[in-house]
C-alpha cells in the first residue's frame, strides 16, 4: 500500500513525499526489538579444558548482533556464571562485554536475572554502577519490613529510546513496556503455598496483577523448569537443585504477556507449544548429551500488539564428537579413532568422547586409546567404559559417569516402588523428602 502511494505522488508534492518518508521512519522506530539469551556458564571447565576462547567468541558475536540488528533490550535469563564463585578471568570477561556493548549501543537497555548456578548477592552487588549504564540485575527477592515480597523490585520499566532515566525525569509516557524480572527462586523466595510450583505461579500472578491497569506491554523472565519442556535424559546439568517436583506450568505466565524469556534448560524450545514462552538455550553445548542441540538466541520484534519471534543460530566454534555412537569393543573403537583427521591440536579442535564396551576387566584400554589418538586433531575429554550387566531397575548404573548423574530423589522413588510392590510414593512424602534433599544441597 505504501509503495503504491509513493508511485502516484506528483513531483510538485515533493515536500509531502519527504513528510511521508519521515513519518514512515518514525513508525519503523516504534518497533521494539528484544534479544533473549541465557545459560552462558562463563568459567565452565569442560573436563580439564577451559571454555574461555569459546565464550569470548560467543560474546563478540552477540555484541555484533546487538549492534547490527539495532536491539533495544537485551534479556539474559540466568546462569551467567558456571558457579557461585566465578574466577577473576570470568568476571572480567562478563564486565568487559557489558562495558563494550553499552559503549557501542548507548540506547541499549540490559536486564539480567540470576540462575541457580549464580550467586544472587554477588551478581547484584555492582547494581549502583551498572544502573548508570542502563543495566539492571535481579538476583535477590527482597522483602519489606512486614515480611512481604517487594514486588516493585522485580518489575523493571523498559524505556523508549531517548527517555530520561532518573526518577525525576520519568513519566508513564517514557515507558514502552514492563519486565517481570524474576530470578531463580529458592525455598522461601515465593509467597506461602502448598508447594514450590504453586508458590512460583502465585508470584508471577501477583506481579502481573500489579501492571494490569497500566496499559503497557508486559514481558516476563524466569530461570526455572517449565512443564511441557524437553530435557535430555542423559544430561543432569539442567536439573535444578530441588529435583523433579519443581516443574512450573506455563499457565503461570498470563496470556497477555507478550513474551516470556526463560533460562535453565539448554535446549532451545517453545514450552507446551506456546510460541511466546521460550527457552533460548545455551550458546555453547555444556555436555556431550547436548552436542546435537541447536545453539541459538531469540529475537522478538513487537509493534502495536503484533509480535514476531525469530530464532538466530549461534555459529558453532568447537564441535563435540562421540565415537562410536554406541559403546563398542576396543578393536572397533581403535578403528574409529584411526578415521579421525590428523593434525595439530588447537583452540578449535573438537572435544572427543570415547565409548567402549568392556567384555572383561582390562586396565590397558586407556593407554591404547591415548596412543591411537597421537597426531589426531582432537582433544580427548573422557572415556566411558561400560560393562554388560543385567539391569534390575531403571536406575541401575553401568558406568561411573551414570552413577554420578543419578539424583537422590530418583534413588528413593525407585527403592519405594520395589519395597511396596510398585506403588508410587505419596506426594506428601515425596515433597517432604525433596525439602530435606534441597536443604542438604545447600550445605
Amino acid at each position: 500500500k505504501n509503495s503504491f502511494h509513493l508511485e502516484v505522488v506528483p513531483k510538485r508534492n515533493t515536500f509531502f513525499h519527504f513528510v511521508f518518508l519521515f513519518l514512515r521512519e518514525i513508525n519503523t522506530e516504534q518497533i521494539m526489538k528484544i534479544l533473549h539469551t541465557a545459560d552462558w556458564h562463563l568459567g565452565q571447565t569442560f573436563y580439564e579444558y577451559s571454555r574461555y576462547d569459546e565464550h569470548v567468541r560467543f560474546l563478540d558475536w552477540l555484541r555484533r548482533q546487538i549492534k547490527e540488528r539495532k536491539i533495544d533490550v537485551l534479556l539474559v535469563a540466568g546462569d551467567i556464571f558456571d558457579g557461585p564463585n566465578p574466577s577473576a578471568e570470568s568476571q572480567r570477561l562478563y564486565y568487559s562485554f557489558l562495558r563494550r556493548v553499552t559503549a557501542e549501543c548507548p540506547a541499549l537497555q540490559i536486564i539480567i536475572i540470576a540462575g541457580n548456578h549464580d550467586s544472587a548477592a554477588r551478581l547484584e552487588a555492582p547494581n549502583p554502577l551498572l544502573e548508570e549504564m542502563n543495566i539492571t540485575v535481579r538476583g535477590v527477592v527482597k522483602r519489606d519490613a512486614d515480611g512481604d515480597i517487594d514486588l516493585a523490585h522485580l518489575i523493571i520499566p523498559i524505556y523508549k529510546p531517548g527517555a530520561g532515566r532518573s526518577q525525576a525525569d520519568i513519566n508513564i509516557n517514557d515507558i514502552a513496556a514492563f519486565c517481570l524480572a524474576v530470578p531463580y527462586l529458592r525455598q522461601g523466595d515465593y509467597p506461602p503455598a502448598e508447594n514450590y510450583a504453586q508458590g512460583v505461579q502465585t508470584l508471577y500472578r501477583q506481579l502481573f496483577a500489579e501492571l494490569r491497569d497500566e496499559g503497557k506491554p508486559v514481558i516476563a523472565m524466569g530461570h526455572l523448569q517449565a512443564t511441557g519442556s524437553e530435557i535430555s535424559d542423559d544430561d543432569r546439568s539442567e536439573r535444578t537443585v530441588i529435583g523433579g517436583v519443581e516443574g512450573i506450568s506455563p499457565d503461570a505466565f498470563d496470556a497477555q504477556i507478550i513474551y516470556t524469556a526463560l533460562g535453565h534448560l539448554h535446549r532451545p524450545q517453545r514450552v507446551s507449544g506456546r510460541e511466546n514462552v521460550r527457552y533460548s538455550g545455551a550458546p555453547i553445548p555444556m555436555s556431550f548429551s547436548e552436542k546435537g542441540y541447536r545453539s541459538s538466541v531469540v529475537m522478538v520484534e513487537y509493534e502495536e500488539d503484533k509480535t514476531q519471534i525469530h530464532q538466530i543460530d549461534v555459529p558453532p566454534y568447537v564441535r563435540l564428537l562421540s565415537i562410536p555412537d554406541r559403546p563398542a569393543v576396543l578393536e572397533e573403537v581403535l578403528e574409529a579413532i584411526h578415521e579421525l583427521p590428523d593434525g595439530e591440536i588447537n583452540a578449535r579442535s573438537p572435544y572427543l568422547e570415547v565409548k567402549i564396551q568392556m567384555t572383561e576387566p582390562d586396565t590397558s584400554y586407556k593407554y591404547k586409546i591415548e596412543s591411537a589418538l597421537q597426531g589426531k586433531s582432537v582433544r580427548l575429554a573422557r572415556v566411558v567404559a561400560v560393562m554388560p550387566v543385567q539391569k534390575e531397575s531403571g536406575l541401575r548404573a553401568v558406568s561411573y559417569e551414570e552413577l554420578r548423574g543419578i539424583r537422590p530423589l530418583d534413588v528413593a522413588l525407585d527403592y519405594y516402588k520395589r519395597k511396596y510392590d510398585e506403588q508410587e510414593m505419596p506426594a506428601a512424602m515425596k515433597e517432604l523428602l525433596q525439602e530435606v534433599i534441597s536443604e542438604a544441597g545447600k550445605e
